[in-house]
């Protein structure tokens, strides 16, 4: 037997925070060695933060980077640590892989595979390693091996495959294995998206089988920069067994793993395989030679991850809060921000978004503690007893109902309701007089009045926004952060007010359909995370019918009057969005969706889609910044860009309405 022991630590770091990366660097490095780990492996760009945007492009971030890695080393004694920064070489920013070793930097390895679809753009910053391709770069005045390179500690051959790496058909893993590795490290930021975590999984376990190495995976952790969310997914496997998995959406800034493996016995299962054939030497990564050999302070190789533990939180429910209270967490701390307003409207939207809150702050306060949340939000003041936290959610989350004429007793009454379900401080304000205030200078200016039947938009959307400015206040008199309220599903097609509903520093809830946001807020009344159990208090809200109450009480507006019903309107946007398909395709899938539908009213339903998609480009731009959530984004900043101004579909849409009129004529 030849045992190791390893260890992946997945790191929630922040990009341009140079001490504070360096510390929890440092940090893990130290838990690992306690552990009585030999190699670690962090995740990719740990040093400077993933999300660094165009300063990659900054010689000053190339400098601060390197002086960074450089002040690390000396923490690496008796280990083999992976180290992730971006490195200028040869007229080229690389995302690179350090290998340190007991305090001595070995070399860098470039990522091969660069991520640049969906919210990434690695290609607008670095350039691509290549195969076979091998130099020298120059740190403080040292001369140091740069590229296609697998390290020799001792014996112990260990290689890099870089997040992006490992999801392409022509992994470099594949070189490695055939070139003798017996160990690969993956350093990745590998952005949340539901079930995402299965499929890195099957390529960590697979890849250890068919490579027939000791597979190491370790990705970065909360909410880095903003929108993408990290899940701090960490796993180790060997032979086609993952024999150690972390948790995930945790609140500490390190969590670790920790796993003992066989090289031998991997050897001797991929010698055992006919197909595996030896490189040609020609054509292998270069070897880089170091004295250090890797051990393990255990004696027995670490046992296969039960099934159990690895199905855990794997509900679209509980992955959906769990993703976004962490990000909602550090988001807050991350700005600097006190606590967060939300303008409650007694509907679903504004109601699952203090839900969050509160449950933000009881998942963080049960893992972190009294004193682990104050120290990660000094600004707030977390005195009390130590094992009550709802007198935090009181200091914290600010709701405020906004009524007009045209509001109803019903969402009052819900609004109150959940706010004291909830814990929160809670304020009922009357805007009439406001909106009326402006009604008046508006109908000066036009010498008419404003009547409904011609004023119906400008009148719904003076009451939205006129809810704006006195929220930002509160916000800004307590350093609050202001949350907008909106989900994807009414986004997509506008239905918002711009400076109105859409007002917030942030906007929790954007990267979700409004479909299953009703249908998690059923769960949550019904059901809800283990340990937190169900809210009684979204009775009142479940049971209401959309409505932005906007209109007077009698027009009994509903939002799926103004628009389509959500489950129509959810298939219709997947289609058009997520699967690109022009008009008439998408009516085709609605019908195929909905067969109990009159076909002419899908078609009414599908061109409405188009034209408010194409024309609400503009609302879209301007959201608040939002979480990414899955591939239906519709956030043009990150994932989804479409034209400002457009043809919006007009031939696309005549030639979908000729085919319904041939095939689906009207009845005299």
């Amino acid at each position: 037997m030849q045992l190791i022991q390893v260890s992946a630590a997945a790191l929630n770091q922040t990009p341009l925070d140079w001490e504070g990366n360096r510390q929890r660097i440092v940090s893990a490095i130290r838990q690992a060695r306690d552990a009585g780990s030999s190699v670690l492996c962090l995740p990719e760009l740990c040093i400077t933060g993933y999300g660094c945007e165009d300063r990659f492009l900054s010689p000053d971030l190339w400098r601060q980077a390197g002086q960074s890695l450089l002040e690390i080393l000396p923490e690496t004694r008796d280990m083999a640590v992976c180290l992730g920064l971006p490195l200028f070489h040869q007229s080229a920013v690389y995302n690179c892989a350090a290998l340190v070793v007991d305090g001595e930097l070995l070399g860098f390895v470039p990522k091969q595979n660069l991520a640049g679809d969906g919210l990434h753009y690695e290609p607008r910053w670095f350039k691509p390693g290549r195969a076979g391709d091998v130099s020298e770069v120059l740190l403080n005045g040292q001369s140091f091996p740069f590229g296609d390179l697998i390290f020799d500690c001792g014996g112990v051959r260990v290689g890099f495959e870089i997040c992006e790496d490992a999801w392409v058909a022509r992994r470099p893993g594949t070189r490695l294995a055939l070139a003798g590795a017996d160990l690969i490290l993956n350093p990745s930021a590998s952005h949340f998206a539901f079930g995402k975590q299965a499929i890195r999984n099957r390529y960590i376990q697979e890849g250890s089988r068919t490579l027939g190495v000791a597979y190491v995976y370790a990705n970065l952790l909360g909410n880095e920069a903003g929108r993408a969310i990290y899940d701090g997914g960490t796993a180790i496997a060997r032979g086609g067994l993952l024999v150690a998995v972390g948790e995930r959406f945790s609140y500490e800034d390190c969590r670790l793993i920790t796993a003992v493996v066989d090289i031998e016995r991997q050897r001797m299962q991929r010698a055992s395989i006919a197909s595996f054939l030896q490189a040609d030497h020609q054509n292998s990564p270069t070897v880089v030679s170091s004295d250090f050999v890797p051990r393990a302070s255990l004696s027995h190789p670490t046992e296969e991850v039960p099934t159990e533990q690895l199905n855990s939180a794997t509900s679209k429910e509980m992955e959906f809060t769990q993703a976004v209270t962490l990000g909602l967490f550090d988001y807050l701390r991350k700005s600097h921000s006190r606590g967060c307003v939300v303008s409650l409207s007694g509907g679903a939207d504004s109601a699952a978004v203090a839900l969050l809150v509160r449950l933000m702050w009881q998942r963080a306060w049960r893992e972190l503690g009294s004193q682990g949340v104050q120290n990660k939000l000094p600004a707030i003041d977390v005195s009390g007893k130590s094992e009550d936290w709802s007198t935090l959610v009181e200091k914290t989350l600010i709701c405020v109902y906004q009524a007009t004429q045209n509001s109803s007793d019903e969402t009052r009454s819900a609004a109150r309701q959940l706010a004291a379900g909830l814990g929160a401080t809670f304020h009922e304000w009357e805007i009439d007089q406001i909106v009326a205030a402006y009604q008046d200078l508006a109908a000066q200016a036009v010498g008419r009045e404003l009547i409904w039947d011609t004023d119906d938009v400008a009148l719904q959307n003076i009451q939205a926004r006129v809810r704006s400015p006195g929220v930002w206040l509160l916000a800004n008199l307590h350093g609050f952060l202001l949350l907008a309220t909106g989900n994807r599903s009414e986004s997509s097609v506008g239905y918002a007010t711009m400076d109105g509903d859409t007002s917030g520093g942030l906007a929790p809830i954007a990267g979700i359909d409004k479909a299953f946001l009703r249908h998690w807020l059923h769960w949550m009344e019904t059901e809800g995370l283990p340990e937190t159990g169900a809210f009684p208090c979204l009775q009142s809200i479940n049971t209401q019918i959309p409505t932005a109450e906007l209109r007077p009480l009698e027009a009994s507006q509903t939002d799926e009057s103004d628009l389509m019903p959500y489950e129509i309107l959810d298939v219709i946007e997947r289609a058009a969005i997520r699967d690109r398909l022009g008009p008439a395709e998408v009516f085709a899938t609605a019908r195929a969706a909905f067969p109990g539908w009159e076909p002419r009213q899908l078609a009414t339903f599908t061109e409405k889609f188009f034209r408010l998609w194409a024309r609400n480009q503009w609302k879209r731009e301007r959201l608040a910044p939002s979480f990414h959530l899955d591939d239906e984004n519709v956030d043009p900043r990150t994932w989804c860009r479409f034209p400002i101004l457009s043809g919006g579909f007009e031939h696309e849409i005549a030639q979908m309405r000729d085919t319904v009129d041939r095939e689906f004529p009207m009845r005299s």
